[in-house]
C-alpha cells in the first residue's frame, strides 16, 4: 500500500504530517467508496481552501485557528487525489492540470485573504506588501522548478548526442576499432538513484557506479538494441555523475542526505509545502503572522539560491563531461568533377534532342 501510494522521497511535512493520516483514508476510499474519484477529491480540496480563505479574511483569533485546521485537511486532500489516482489506476493528464491550477488558486486566495484581514484589522500597510510576496514566492518556486528540470534535461540530452555523434564519427574514421568504441554504454547517476533508491541510501554514489559498470545494480542502458531491433552486444558501463563538483565542495551533505532519505524526507527541507504550511498554519495558529511568514519566506530564497547554486556547479561537470567527447569532424564533401567544354557541347544537344522528343 505504501509502494504505490507514497513517494519515495517527499517533504518532511508530508512524510510526518500528512501521510499518517492520507494514506488510510486512501486505503478505505479504495476499498468502501469506490465511486470517488482523484478529480472529486481535488475539488473538494479547493473548496475547503477557499473555506480556510474566508476564515482568515475574519482575522480574528478563533477565525484563524479554523482557518488553519482547514487549510491543513485541505492539504491532506490535496495529497489523497494522487495518492488515489496511483493506487486505482484512474489518473489522469487532466487531473494533474487541475491539481497544479487549483493549489495556485488556493494559496492566492488564502494568501488575499489572511493578509487583507490583518490589514483590516491593524491597518498596517506591511500586510498588503505580505500578500504579494507570498503570491510571488509560490509562483517563483515553481518556475524556478520547472526551468531547473528543463536545463538539467538539455544537458543530459546534450551528452547523449554528444556520445552517439563521436561514436559514429570513430565508425567512419576508424572501422577496424568500432567494436570496443561501441561498448561503452550511458547511464546518469539520476536515474540510477531513482530506479535504485535503496542504493542511494546504503552507499555512496561511487559505490553505486561501481555496483552498475560490475552488473551488480540494474540499470536502463542508453541504447540497449541495436537499430535493426537485435540486441546489441555487451558494453562497458559508463556513469555519468553531474554533481560531482558539489559533493567534493561539500563532503557531508552525503551523510546528512542519506540520513533524511532512510526516513523517505528530501534534503530540499525548505519547500514550497514547508513555506505554505508556515504562512497558512503556523502563522494563524499561534498568532504570530508577520514574523512566521517573513521567517518562512527567508528560509524559502536560501533553500532555493542553494539549489540554484547546485545547479551552477552542475553546469561545470556538464562542461567537462561534454569535452570528453571530440566534436565530430565534418565529413568532407568530395568536389564537384569538372567537364570540359568541348564535352559539354554534345551533352547539351543530346539533352535538348532528349527535351524535344518529350515533348513530341
Amino acid at each position: 500500500m505504501r509502494r504505490l501510494t507514497e513517494k519515495k522521497r517527499d517533504a518532511w511535512w508530508t512524510v510526518l504530517l500528512v501521510d499518517p493520516v492520507a494514506t488510510p483514508l486512501v486505503r478505505w476510499t479504495a476499498k468502501y467508496a469506490r465511486w470517488v474519484t482523484p478529480n472529486q477529491i481535488t475539488w473538494a480540496a479547493l473548496f475547503l481552501g477557499l473555506g480556510a480563505a474566508a476564515c482568515f479574511a475574519q482575522a480574528d483569533w478563533m477565525w484563524l485557528i479554523i482557518g488553519a485546521v482547514l487549510y491543513h485537511v485541505s492539504f491532506i486532500l490535496d495529497c489523497m487525489d494522487g495518492k488515489l489516482a496511483r493506487l486505482t489506476g484512474r489518473g489522469s493528464e487532466f487531473g494533474g492540470w487541475l491539481d497544479y491550477v487549483f493549489d495556485r488558486i488556493r494559496v492566492l486566495a488564502c494568501a488575499v485573504a489572511l493578509m487583507g484581514g490583518q490589514y483590516a484589522r491593524t491597518g498596517d500597510v506591511v500586510y498588503v506588501w505580505l500578500a504579494l510576496v507570498v503570491v510571488f514566492l509560490d509562483m517563483l518556486r515553481y518556475i524556478d522548478a520547472l526551468q531547473i528540470f528543463k536545463v538539467r534535461h538539455s544537458m543530459r540530452k546534450k551528452i547523449k548526442a554528444r556520445a552517439r555523434a563521436a561514436r559514429r564519427s570513430m565508425e567512419n574514421q576508424h572501422p577496424d576499432a568500432v567494436e570496443q568504441e561501441q561498448r561503452d554504454e550511458l547511464h546518469f547517476m539520476e536515474d540510477l538513484l531513482r530506479d535504485n533508491p535503496a542504493a542511494d541510501i546504503d552507499n555512496t554514489h561511487d559505490e553505486l557506479a561501481e555496483q552498475v559498470a560490475t552488473g551488480q545494480v540494474s540499470a536502463t542502458a542508453d541504447e540497449p538494441e541495436n537499430a535493426d531491433g537485435t540486441t546489441a552486444p555487451a558494453r562497458e558501463k559508463v556513469v555519468v555523475d553531474l554533481h560531482q563538483e558539489f559533493k567534493s565542495r561539500f563532503p557531508w551533505y552525503g551523510k546528512f542526505r542519506s540520513l533524511l532519505l532512510r526516513h523517505r524526507i528530501r534534503a530540499h527541507l525548505i519547500s514550497g509545502i514547508e513555506f505554505q504550511m508556515g504562512v497558512f498554519i503556523v502563522g494563524p495558529l499561534f498568532g504570530a503572522v508577520l514574523p512566521v511568514t517573513i521567517g518562512s519566506g527567508v528560509l524559502l530564497m536560501v533553500f532555493e539560491l542553494a539549489i540554484i547554486y547546485k545547479l551552477l556547479l552542475s553546469t561545470r561537470d556538464f562542461e567537462r563531461t561534454l569535452a570528453k567527447y571530440p566534436v565530430p569532424e565534418p565529413v568532407a564533401v568530395p568536389a564537384e568533377v569538372s567537364v570540359p567544354a568541348q564535352a559539354e557541347a554534345p551533352a547539351a544537344e543530346q539533352n535538348q534532342k532528349q527535351g524535344d522528343d518529350a515533348r513530341i
